[in-house]
Formats: structure tokens, sequence, C-alpha cells
């Protein structure tokens, strides 16, 4: 899949306010961007450390998959997210590993990326989070 790196850990939190504070707390540094991502219903918050990233998940409807996980697992790790080069070529190798992708194709996510994730049931109970960095695509 040429991944290159683990892009972001995404949290589920009930509360961003709270949450951007606890983490700022937590991590010795401040949030660096919050964004509204109207297309899967959340707001997120986003930290580095170092060459990684944690993302705070808020719903921003009650019918969210980031609602969904609050209610049935309470907050906490809702996926890892790992940077690919090619994230159609990225889903195409997941499919060929028979590692079953949530989307089959590719969205918008926050920051920008080219986004999609497979199904937790093929990865050890983890959801996996795809990561293309559109911005500094070349086409």
């Amino acid at each position: 899949m040429n991944i290159s790196k683990i892009e972001h850990i995404g949290i589920a939190v009930k509360n961003m306010e709270k949450s951007i504070k606890l983490f700022e707390t937590l991590l010795g540094s401040k949030c660096y961007a919050i964004e509204d991502v109207p297309g899967q219903k959340v707001r997120t918050a986003f930290f580095k450390v170092g060459q990684t990233k944690i993302e705070l998940l808020e719903s921003t409807s009650s019918n969210s998959s980031i609602a969904k996980f609050i209610e049935k697992k309470g907050e906490g790790v809702h996926h890892i997210a790992f940077k690919v080069d090619n994230i159609k070529e990225a889903l195409n190798k997941a499919e060929a590993e028979k590692l079953k992708p949530v989307d089959e194709e590719p969205r918008k996510g926050a920051e920008g990326m080219n986004i999609a994730f497979l199904h937790p049931k093929y990865t050890n109970g983890v959801l996996i989070e795809l990561c293309e960095d559109n911005l500094n695509k070349q086409n």
C-alpha cells in the first residue's frame, strides 16, 4: 500500500472545548486547527506530536458515525490513519488482500485530505483510515 507514516490517531470526544483543554495540558502544545467536515458530520481539532497528529472528533449530528461510536463504546480511540501516496492504488491493494473497504471511493476529509476507511472486521478490530495529501498531489 506504500504507507509512508502514521498520519494521525483519531479520538472520539463528547465535548470539543473540554477535550482541547485536556490535550493542550497533556501534550504541552496548542491545538493548531479546528475544522468542520460537513460530509462526515464532525468537527475536528488537531495537535502535532512529532511527525504524527492527534485528531479529536466531535459529532455535529446525532446520526453521525462518531455519535454512534460514542453511544456504543464511549469516548476514546476511534481510528488510526496512515498516509499513502496514492489512495486509489491503496484501496485496490487492500481489496486484493481481502481487506474490505468501508469506502468504495475516496472522499474529502479534514485538512484537504482524500480519505477512505478499511472495515475493522478485517483489520483486527481497528478502524484504519487511509489518507492521501490532496494538496501536494501532482496530476
